[in-house]
């Protein structure tokens, strides 16, 4: 079992370390699975009792400069390590500016990531910082538990307004209310709502437009102007809105049994399902950079 890998360019590295700092913000701990063509950086916790669970998928193609490999066996050839999100996140701090980042499976003692950063001085002789991360190998028999998650059938799709200016609105709401309401039609109408038994609170979002594919994923005879409702735990909406880095550009809303929240762009896909919604529906939210 081996892997190592290496970034040279400064976007895809500084894309890379955001990436990190967002799942960092969302869970303690974190699975990388490794396999020939793509990274993934999975969330696992219990959905059920509240937890929040993330697939983050990188394509290696669009990151590294090299990239080697070699899984647990031929037939598996993928390799799952357990690491601390907060420990990754640490180390690629020290990466701003690097002339190359290097990863790589050691072991010292005990199984790490090796995270070594090649960095520049002021005489432009370089020196290197080495982070070494302690992990842990997820046996063979337990992969079956970190699959990517689907997503269910929707019922209304529709994109987000800018995220930064919803985090603002949810925060404000949290002051009053544990639990929000959001409300979403097939007219690009978003509500996001509190109800307490001393006040309702609502903020309206219109014009932001419903996703081409919107129609193939929901009833033909479903009425545009009548809304899908789910509550949630505003908390847990929170954690997924105060880890964004990856800066995309529009969102995708969609209503079921559970909160999805997904976002992709060109370099990084991701999909985060944050807890049950109250009512027994689904929200999904996707962020798809163009």
């Amino acid at each position: 079992m081996k892997f190592r890998a290496k970034i040279v360019d400064t976007a895809c590295l500084n894309h890379f370390t955001r990436v990190s700092n967002m799942i960092a913000k969302l869970a303690k701990t974190c699975t990388l699975r490794i396999s020939p063509d793509k990274l993934n950086f999975i969330l696992s916790d219990k959905v059920a009792n509240g937890g929040v669970s993330m697939w983050c998928e990188l394509e290696q193609e669009n990151f590294f400069s090299e990239f080697q490999m070699e899984g647990v066996s031929a037939e598996n050839n993928e390799i799952y390590l357990e690491l601390t999100s907060e420990n990754l996140s640490r180390a690629l701090k020290t990466a701003q500016n690097a002339r190359a980042l290097k990863i790589k499976l050691t072991n010292k003692h005990f199984p790490c990531l090796t995270v070594s950063i090649e960095l520049l001085s002021v005489s432009n002789s370089s020196r290197v910082v080495t982070h070494d991360i302690p992990i842990r190998v997820i046996p063979r028999k337990l992969w079956k538990d970190l699959q990517e998650p689907t997503v269910p059938d929707a019922d209304v799709s529709i994109y987000l307004p800018v995220l930064k200016t919803m985090k603002s609105i949810v925060e404000k709401m949290k002051n009053i209310s544990n639990h929000l309401i959001i409300e979403a039609n097939l007219n690009g109408e978003l509500n996001l709502k509190i109800e307490t038994e001393l006040v309702c609170v609502t903020t309206h979002f219109k014009d932001l437009g419903n996703p081409p594919s919107a129609s193939e994923d929901v009833s033909q005879d479903r009425n545009p102007e009548q809304m899908a409702e789910v509550r949630i735990d505003i908390r847990r909406l929170l954690q997924f809105l105060a880890g964004q880095q990856v800066n995309p550009t529009k969102a995708v809303c969609t209503s079921g049994r559970e909160l999805h929240l997904l976002w992709k762009n060109r370099q990084a896909a991701c999909a985060a399902p944050v807890g049950r919604a109250g009512d027994g529906r689904q929200i999904a939210c996707t962020q798809d950079k163009e």
